[in-house]
C-alpha cells in the first residue's frame, strides 16, 4: 500500500483538465477542486492544430496525428496521478474546422471521455470567470488570445458584461495576413472596430490571458530587469508597453533580451500578439496592462464551485492551505490573525480592506519556515512566499507578505532582499515592520502553540503608556526576552510600552 504524502492535503481528490487549443494542447492535473487551485502536474504540447486553417478549412493533418499520440499519453498520466475525473475542453480550431467533428470523435475514443467543444460565447465566459477568480476584484476588459481566436469581455467584480469573439488568434492572423505584419495590423484594426465594448474600457485595466501574451510579458520583465519572476498580476504601464510592443511588432524579436527563454514554436507568433495588443490599446486606451495567469481552464474549475466557495478569498484560502501543510500549529496562526487585529486597533492603526486581507494572510504564513535552519528561516520564507502561486494579491502585496516573514525571523530592521523591498510601497514596508515586531513579541510568549494569545490584553495606563498584560496564571512567561522584543515594537511604533502581569510586576520598555 502506498502511503499518502503529508505534503498533500488529504481531503482533496485530484482531477484533470485537457485544453485543446488552436496552437497548444495542455494537460493540467489539480490537487483538487478548490478556490485557489494547486497544480499537481502540468504538461503541454505545441501541436499547431489551427495552422493553415484559413486556407484549407481543416485541422493540420500532421498535428492531428501527433495530438492523438499525445492524448494517449495524457490519459495515462491522468490515471497515474490518480485523477478521479477528467474534463476535456476544445476551442476555436476544433469547433470551426471541417474535419473538427471527426477529430473530436477520434480524440474521445483515445481519451475515453466526452469532449466539450466550447462555443465562442462559452470560451469568453470561462475566460472571464478565470480572471474573476484570480483578482480581488477585477475591473476592466479581459482579452484571451489563443491560436485561433481572441475573446474580449467586460468584467466588473463578479459581473460579466458584453463580450465578443474575433478571428484574431495568433496562428489565424498569421495565416490571414500571409506572414505580413503590416497586413496583420490592418486586419486587426478592421476586426477590433466590431468590438464596441472596448470604448467602455477607457481608463480601466486590460487583462491579458493566453500563452503569447504571457511570453511577451516575460520578455518585458527581462527587458526592465523586474525583480520578481511571478507572472500573475504583473502590471505594465502604458508608456512602457507601447515602446516594448513597437519593438516586437517590427519583428525585431531576436534582439529582445530573454528571447532564448521562449520556445522557437512560440517566437513566430509574438509579433502578431504584439500587434493585437497595440491595436487594443489604441482602441481602448486602458489605464494599464495586467497579466492574468488564469484563463479558460481555471474559469471552468471556478464554475464547478458552489456559490459560497466562489465567494471565498483566494489569497486567504491559499495561505490557509500552507498553514495546514507547513506551520507548527494552524490554530496558533488563526489566533495570530485575531490578536494582531486587536493590537492594530489598540495602536490606532487603520487598515484598508486589502491591508486587512494581507495582514490576515501574513499571519497564516508566519510559521511556514520553521523546519529550516534558524539562520535561514527568514530568507527561505521570503522566497517561498514571494514566489508562491498565490492569486488575489498584487505584487506590492506579495512583497508585504514576504517581508513580514523575513522581518519576523531576522529582525524588523533587516536590510536583506532590497529587490523585494523595492516592490513594496512605503506604507506596506512600514506595516510589514510593525506586524513583524508584533509577531516577534508574541512568539516568545506562546512557543508557537495556541492558547496564550486569547488571554493577553492591551491596556492604556495613562500618559501615553500602553501595556501588554499577561494574566496571573501565565506570570511565568514574563521575562527579559519578551520585554526586549516589546522594546523593538516600541521603537517601530514610536509608542511607550510596558510588559505587565495582571496584579503583579511590570517592565517598562520605553
Amino acid at each position: 500500500m502506498i502511503s499518502a504524502s503529508q505534503g498533500r492535503l488529504q481531503d482533496r481528490r485530484p482531477l484533470s483538465i485537457i485544453d485543446i487549443g488552436s496552437n497548444s494542447i495542455r494537460l493540467v492535473i489539480y490537487e483538487g477542486l478548490a478556490r485557489s487551485p494547486t497544480l499537481l502536474f502540468n504538461e503541454k504540447m505545441l501541436a499547431g492544430l489551427g495552422r493553415g486553417i484559413v486556407s484549407t478549412g481543416k485541422l493540420d493533418p500532421e498535428a492531428v496525428t501527433r495530438s492523438m499520440e499525445e492524448f494517449r499519453r495524457f490519459r495515462a498520466l491522468s490515471d497515474q496521478a490518480g485523477a478521479e475525473r477528467m474534463y476535456v475542453l476544445a476551442t476555436a480550431a476544433a469547433r470551426e474546422a471541417v474535419n473538427g467533428p471527426d477529430f473530436i470523435h477520434r480524440a474521445e475514443d483515445v481519451l475515453k471521455t466526452e469532449i466539450q467543444v466550447l462555443s465562442g460565447r462559452e470560451e469568453a465566459h470561462y475566460s472571464a470567470l478565470g480572471v474573476i477568480s484570480g483578482f480581488h476584484p477585477a475591473n476592466g476588459i479581459a482579452g484571451d488570445l489563443g491560436g485561433g481566436s481572441l475573446e474580449l469581455i467586460d468584467i466588473d467584480g463578479e459581473a460579466i458584461g458584453d463580450g465578443i469573439t474575433l478571428p484574431l488568434g495568433g496562428l489565424r492572423l498569421q495565416d490571414m495576413a500571409k506572414n505580413s505584419l503590416t497586413q496583420a495590423a490592418k486586419i486587426t484594426r478592421e476586426q477590433l472596430a466590431r468590438a464596441k465594448l472596448l470604448k467602455g474600457g477607457q481608463g480601466r485595466a486590460f487583462y491579458t490571458v493566453g500563452g503569447t501574451w504571457r511570453n511577451l510579458a516575460r520578455l518585458h520583465m527581462e527587458m526592465t530587469n523586474y525583480p520578481l519572476g511571478v507572472m500573475h498580476h504583473y502590471e505594465i504601464g502604458i508608456e512602457s508597453a507601447a515602446s516594448f510592443l513597437r519593438q516586437v511588432a517590427k519583428a525585431e524579436i531576436d534582439k529582445v533580451k530573454g528571447i532564448e527563454g521562449v520556445s522557437k514554436n512560440r517566437r513566430s507568433l509574438l509579433p502578431y500578439g504584439a500587434i493585437v495588443l497595440q491595436e487594443i490599446m489604441a482602441a481602448m486606451q486602458p489605464s494599464k496592462i495586467i497579466v492574468s495567469a488564469l484563463g479558460v481552464r481555471e474559469g471552468f474549475l471556478y464554475s464547478l464551485l458552489d456559490k459560497a466557495e466562489q465567494k471565498a478569498d483566494p489569497l486567504i484560502s491559499a495561505a490557509e492551505e500552507l498553514a495546514r501543510l507547513r506551520s507548527r500549529s494552524v490554530d496558533h496562526a488563526h489566533e495570530l490573525v485575531e490578536w494582531t487585529g486587536k493590537a492594530f486597533a489598540a495602536f490606532g492603526i487603520d487598515e484598508t480592506r486589502d491591508e486587512a486581507r494581507y495582514r490576515h494572510a501574513a499571519c497564516l504564513l508566519a510559521d511556514i519556515g520553521w523546519r529550516a535552519h534558524p539562520e535561514y528561516r527568514g530568507k527561505q520564507s521570503l522566497n517561498i512566499i514571494a514566489h508562491a502561486s498565490f492569486i488575489g494579491v498584487d505584487h506590492p502585496g506579495r512583497a508585504f507578505l514576504a517581508l513580514v516573514s523575513l522581518f519576523r525571523h531576522e529582525g524588523v530592521f533587516n536590510e536583506a532582499a532590497p529587490e523585494i523591498r523595492g516592490l513594496a510601497t512605503p506604507r506596506y514596508l512600514e506595516r510589514a515592520r510593525v506586524l513583524a515586531a508584533l509577531l516577534r513579541v508574541v512568539y516568545l510568549l506562546t512557543a508557537a502553540m495556541p492558547g496564550v494569545m486569547p488571554r493577553l490584553k492591551w491596556e492604556n495606563r495613562g500618559n501615553g503608556v500602553l501595556a501588554l498584560v499577561l494574566p496571573a496564571a501565565l506570570a511565568d512567561l514574563y521575562g527579559e526576552r519578551p520585554a526586549g522584543r516589546l522594546a523593538q515594537l516600541a521603537r517601530v511604533t514610536n509608542r511607550r510600552l510596558v510588559l505587565a502581569v495582571e496584579g503583579g510586576p511590570s517592565m517598562s520598555v520605553k
